[in-house]
C-alpha cells in the first residue's frame, strides 16, 4: 500500500470527521473521549499511515495558551478583587505562553450567562466561570466541553455538568463555621436569626445556607432562623431587606449574610441604632468587610483567598492543555475565619 509521508494531524482530523482537538487528546491518550471517536482516528491514522511527530509534539508544548475568566457584573467587592488578581497574574502567565481574556455577564441571569458561554470562540483552551447551577448553564458548560474546551467553575460550582474541576471551599463547611461563631457569640441568647444570599442558585450561597441552618439548628435550639432572603448581592436590596427584618422582626438578635451587599447591611444597622446590637457575620475580607470589623459591627468575617483562586483555575487549565499533572494539595482553597484581633 502506498505510504503517505506529507500526512499531518489535521488530515487525520478531516479524515475522521472530528477536531484536531479531538486528535490531539487521542495521541496522548487523554481521558474523556469516546470509545467510537477513538477508533474512529486511529482507523484513519492506519488509512493514512500517520506517525506522531516527537519534535512537533514537543513544539505543541510550548504553543501559546488562551483561557477565558467569565465573571459577575455589579459591585461585588470580592469578584472585584477576583478580577484584580487575574489582571496581575498576567506577567507569569505570558511567562508560560498564557493569556487570559475577561468577559463580565449578570451571573444571577440563566439565560444570559448561557447565552454568554455558549458565544464563546471555541478557539480557547479553556474557560473559567462563576457559574449559576442552572439546566440553561449547565448544558452551555456541557456544549463547550464537548467541543474540546475544558471548562473550570469558580467559586460557584455545577457539579451535575462535565466541568474540569471546581475551584473554591467547602461552601457548606462554611456555612456551619459561620453559624458556629454567630451561635457562640450570641452567648445563649433566643431569637430569630435573618439570613441574605446573593441567590439560591448560586450553589456556593445554597450550600452555605445549608450548612448555616443544619449546624444552627442542632447545637442552638434557641435559635429561630427566618427564611432566607435573595438579594441579588446588591447593596440597596441588602440594605431594604434588613430594614425589613428589623421592622418585622422585634426578637431579631444576629444576621448572617452569606452573600455580597455587606455595605447595605452595614448601612441599615448603623441607621436602626439597635441595642443591644445584632451579631453580624459575613463573607469575604474586602476593604469594607475589614472597616466593619475594625468598627464592631461585624463580629467575623468567613473568606476564601481570591488570589489563590485565580491561580489555581489558570494553573488546571494550563496543566490540561500540557497534559501534566497537576498537586492536589496546592490547589485546595482554605476556609479563612477573620476577627477585628486577626486581621492581615
Amino acid at each position: 500500500m502506498e505510504d503517505h509521508p506529507q500526512s499531518t494531524l489535521v488530515d487525520v482530523a478531516r479524515e475522521a470527521g472530528v477536531s484536531r482537538a479531538t486528535v490531539d487528546r487521542v495521541i496522548n491518550g487523554r481521558p474523556n473521549v469516546k470509545a467510537k471517536t477513538v477508533a474512529k482516528v486511529r482507523d484513519a491514522m492506519a488509512r493514512l499511515h500517520y506517525r506522531p511527530d516527537p519534535l512537533a509534539a514537543g513544539l505543541a508544548r510550548r504553543s501559546r495558551h488562551r483561557f477565558c475568566f467569565v465573571l459577575p457584573t455589579g459591585t461585588n467587592a470580592f469578584m472585584q478583587d477576583l478580577a484584580t488578581q487575574i489582571a496581575t497574574m498576567g506577567d507569569w502567565l505570558a511567562r508560560n505562553r498564557a493569556f487570559v481574556d475577561r468577559v463580565e455577564v449578570d451571573v444571577f441571569d440563566p439565560q444570559a450567562l448561557a447565552t454568554a458561554l455558549d458565544e464563546l470562540p471555541r478557539a480557547y483552551d479553556g474557560v473559567a466561570v462563576v457559574a449559576l447551577d442552572d439546566p440553561l448553564v449547565r448544558a452551555s458548560i456541557d456544549r463547550l466541553v464537548a467541543d474540546d474546551v475544558p471548562v473550570v467553575t469558580l467559586i460557584s460550582d455545577v457539579p451535575a455538568s462535565r466541568r474540569l474541576r471546581f475551584v473554591g471551599i467547602d461552601n457548606s463547611a462554611a456555612g456551619r463555621t459561620a453559624a458556629m461563631l454567630l451561635g457562640r457569640f450570641l452567648a445563649g441568647q433566643k431569637g430569630a436569626v435573618g439570613v441574605l444570599v446573593g441567590s439560591l442558585s448560586l450553589r456556593d450561597h445554597m450550600e452555605r445556607c445549608f450548612g448555616f441552618s443544619q449546624l444552627l439548628g442542632r447545637e442552638f435550639p434557641g435559635l429561630r432562623i427566618l427564611p432566607v432572603v435573595e438579594m441579588r448581592d446588591d447593596r440597596d436590596l441588602a440594605e431594604t431587606a434588613v430594614r425589613d427584618l428589623l421592622k418585622a422582626h422585634s426578637d431579631l438578635v444576629a444576621l448572617y449574610n452569606a452573600g455580597a451587599g455587606n455595605q447595605g447591611v452595614a448601612a441599615a444597622l448603623k441607621a436602626a441604632r439597635k441595642t443591644p446590637r445584632l451579631v453580624f457575620v459575613a463573607h469575604e475580607l474586602t476593604a469594607l468587610s475589614r472597616e466593619l470589623l475594625l468598627a464592631g459591627v461585624a463580629d467575623a468575617v468567613i473568606a476564601q483567598n481570591p488570589g489563590h483562586e485565580a491561580r489555581s483555575a489558570a494553573r488546571l487549565l494550563l496543566s490540561r492543555g500540557l497534559d501534566e499533572a497537576i498537586i492536589a494539595e496546592q490547589e485546595r482553597i482554605r476556609i479563612d475565619i477573620f476577627l477585628r484581633e486577626n486581621l492581615p
